[in-house]
């Protein structure tokens, strides 16, 4: 775990990835809250490309809590099999379609509390639809930020609850809102986990990690014979 960086390095770097990308967008595909609570609730253990794909169709039938309701849970199963943990992922969708018929007047509730109440729907699920929806600065701590905010210095903690209050007592104010999009984002296709891409990484010179990957040296040229 690196330190936690100085604020000038924390300013820096936020400037670098919102001059990259000043308006990063989540992957999930969705048309209303209600669609997007449903596909980060299906997104866990699952990839955003596998959600979107089993959620076009979908989408199409059930965009509100009463026409999940309307669909049923074989239907909905059929839609989303191909997804990790399929039947219980159904199962809640379903509970929670109903709750918000019954206590919200099938809206989705706009307070993270209100949102963890419902079947399957955790802290990060609630941050998530905060952040994405109504623009909320919430920072959902996944995999990705986890892994960043340790290596880098930009976010470290022991667990994710603490990355995600490194994350809201480090960053600049005028970052917090996109900070954990540019946060995924620098994980899912820069900071990997396996071997991360440092060569190509805008923030190199700024980040903690000591083991830091390197360009492969040139291959030599293929002697040929006169």
């Amino acid at each position: 775990m690196a330190r936690q960086l100085p604020y000038h390095a924390m300013v820096e770097i936020f400037r670098r990835f919102r001059d990259a990308e000043p308006e990063p967008k989540g992957e999930l595909e969705h048309v209303n809250a209600f669609t997007l609570l449903v596909a980060v609730a299906l997104s866990a253990q699952a990839t955003d490309a596998g959600v979107n794909k089993a959620t076009r169709a979908l989408f199409q039938v059930a965009d509100t809590p009463q026409k999940m309701l309307d669909l049923g849970e074989e239907r909905l199963v059929e839609h989303i099999r191909t997804i990790g943990l399929f039947r219980n992922k159904a199962k809640n969708v379903m509970k929670l379609s109903r709750l918000l018929v019954e206590e919200y007047g099938g809206e989705v509730p706009s307070s993270r509390a209100a949102l963890q109440s419902l079947p399957g729907v955790g802290r990060k699920t609630a941050n998530v639809v905060l952040n994405m929806w109504w623009g909320f600065p919430a920072q959902a701590v996944d995999t990705h930020i986890f892994r960043v905010g340790n290596r880098s210095g930009i976010a470290p903690g022991r667990d994710v609850d603490a990355v995600e209050r490194a994350i809201e007592d480090n960053v600049p104010a005028e970052f917090q809102r996109h900070a954990h999009h540019w946060l995924i984002l620098h994980g899912r296709y820069t900071c990997v986990a396996r071997k991360p891409k440092c060569p190509a990484c805008l923030i190199r010179d700024l980040c903690a990690f000591e083991d830091k990957t390197v360009e492969p040296p040139p291959k030599p040229a293929k002697r040929t014979q006169a």
